[in-house]
C-alpha cells in the first residue's frame, strides 16, 4: 500500500464568529525546528483588519451592555473549554518548540489567568468607582465604562499565554477587540479561536488575525473607529509609528513591552482599568425637610 499522507490542519483567521481565509489569499509556511512545514498560516491584510473592526464595533453594544456577572460566567466557560482541550494545546506548543513541561505550564497558567479575570468582571467597578465630595446639594458619582473597540498586538514570543494575557482584561471590561497573534508561534491562536467559538462568547467580541506586525501595525493604530491599542512587543520603530498614528483620533495606547507573562504583574485589575473611561454623573439631593413637611 502507498504511504498515507497526513492531513495538516488548515489554520484560518477568526472574524465575527466565522473562520474565513484571508481575503488576500496569502499565506506563509510555518516550519518546526527541523525545517519541516507543520502548517500553512493565513497572512492577514488591511482588509481583514477593517472587516474585524466592523465586526467588533457591531458586537460592542451587546457585550458592553451585558451584566458584569454574565461576562464573568462567559470567561469562566472559556476557561472550562480550554481546560477540556489542553492536550491539543500542549501538542501545538510542543510542535512550536516548547518542552513538554513548558507546554503544560503554559496551558495551565492560561486557564488560571482566564479564571482570574472571570473573578474580576463584576468587582473592578467597585474598586475604581467613587462617590465624590461636592459643594452643592448633589450626589456625584464616578464609574468606569468600557472604552469600545481595542486593537491588540499580542506578544511574539508566546503562542497561547501571551494571547490570553492580552485579550482577557480587554473583554472582561466590556470591550471588544481585534488581536494580531504571534507570527512565529501562531498555532494556538487559531485553536483558541475555536475555543471561543464553542463557548458562549458572542461573535465579534474577539477577532483573531495572523500575519506580520511590520505590515499591519500602522493599520491597527491609524483606523479611526478603533478607540484604544495595546502593544505587547518591544519593536521601537513600531511603537513610534503607533503613537504617532494614534494621535490622529486621540486613541489610547498602552505599551507593555517589559511585561513578564508568567509573573503576577501580568494579571491585574489595573490592566482592565487601562481600557476603561471614567463617567461622572450628578444627581440632585431632595430637600428631606420639605419632603417630610409635604407628607
Amino acid at each position: 500500500m502507498a504511504a498515507r499522507l497526513e492531513i495538516l490542519k488548515t489554520y484560518k483567521i477568526y472574524i465575527g464568529g466565522q473562520f474565513p481565509r484571508t481575503e488576500s489569499g496569502r499565506f506563509y509556511p510555518l516550519k518546526n525546528k527541523t525545517g519541516d512545514t507543520i502548517a500553512n498560516i493565513c497572512k492577514s491584510s488591511r482588509k481583514d483588519f477593517r472587516n474585524s473592526v466592523v465586526a467588533a464595533r457591531g458586537a460592542f453594544g451587546g457585550w458592553s451592555g451585558r451584566a458584569a456577572f454574565n461576562r464573568s460566567q462567559i470567561l469562566y466557560r472559556i476557561a472550562e473549554m480550554l481546560e477540556g482541550r489542553k492536550d491539543q494545546f500542549i501538542s501545538e506548543l510542543i510542535l512550536q518548540g516548547l518542552t513538554v513541561k513548558a507546554a503544560q505550564d503554559e496551558v495551565t497558567l492560561s486557564v488560571d489567568r482566564l479564571v482570574y479575570y472571570a473573578g474580576w468582571c463584576d468587582k473592578y467597578q467597585a474598586v475604581f468607582s467613587s462617590v465624590n465630595p461636592v459643594a452643592s446639594s448633589h450626589f456625584n458619582f464616578s464609574v468606569p465604562e468600557s472604552t469600545g473597540v481595542v486593537a491588540v498586538i499580542a506578544p511574539e514570543e508566546s503562542s497561547l499565554l501571551g494571547l490570553v494575557t492580552a485579550v482577557a482584561p480587554v473583554i472582561s471590561g466590556g470591550n471588544t477587540c481585534i488581536v494580531l497573534a504571534s507570527e512565529s508561534k501562531p498555532l494556538c491562536a487559531v485553536t483558541f479561536a475555536e475555543v471561543l467559538n464553542s463557548s458562549d462568547l458572542p461573535g465579534g467580541v474577539v477577532n483573531i488575525l495572523t500575519g506580520n506586525s511590520e505590515e499591519l501595525h500602522s493599520h491597527f493604530s491609524s483606523h479611526m473607529d478603533v478607540n484604544a491599542l495595546t502593544y505587547y512587543r518591544n519593536n521601537k520603530s513600531e511603537i513610534k509609528t503607533i503613537k504617532e498614528n494614534a494621535s490622529l483620533n486621540v486613541k489610547r495606547v498602552f505599551i507593555y513591552d517589559k511585561l513578564d507573562l508568567t509573573s503576577d504583574k501580568a494579571q491585574s485589575p489595573y490592566l482592565i482599568f487601562d481600557n476603561q473611561e471614567i463617567k461622572t454623573t450628578w444627581h440632585p439631593i431632595e430637600n428631606i425637610g420639605s419632603a417630610k413637611a409635604g407628607y
